[in-house]
C-alpha cells in the first residue's frame, strides 16, 4: 500500500486537507459592514427623495399635456370654423359671379 508523498504504481498520493474552522469578521469587517448599512439607509433615503421628484415632475407634465390637448381642440374647432367661412366666402362669390353673368 502507498504512503502519502511515496510514489506506488506510477502515481503519488497526496496529503489530504483538514478542513478550516469559519472564520469569525474582524473589527474592520464589521467596521466595513455597518458603513454599508449607513451608506445603504442613505441610498434608501435618496432613492425615495427622488421618487417624489420623480412623481411631483410626472403630475406636472399630466397637467401641461392636459393644458396642450385642450388648446391643440380649441385651433382645431377654429381652423374648421375658419375654413368654413372661407368655403362659404367663396361660394358667396361663386354665386354672385352667376347671377352677374
Amino acid at each position: 500500500m502507498a504512503e502519502v508523498g511515496c510514489v506506488a504504481e506510477g502515481r503519488v498520493k497526496m496529503a489530504e486537507r483538514g478542513r478550516a474552522k469559519a472564520k469569525r469578521p474582524t473589527t474592520t469587517h464589521r467596521r466595513r459592514t455597518e458603513g454599508r448599512t449607513a451608506a445603504t439607509t442613505q441610498t434608501v433615503d435618496h432613492s425615495a427623495q427622488r421618487i417624489k421628484t420623480l412623481e411631483r415632475e410626472s403630475e406636472r407634465l399630466k397637467a401641461a399635456l392636459a393644458e396642450a390637448e385642450e388648446r391643440i381642440a380649441r385651433l382645431e374647432a377654429s381652423r374648421a370654423e375658419t375654413v368654413n367661412r372661407i368655403d362659404w366666402v367663396l361660394d358667396s362669390l361663386h354665386n354672385v359671379l352667376e347671377s352677374s353673368a
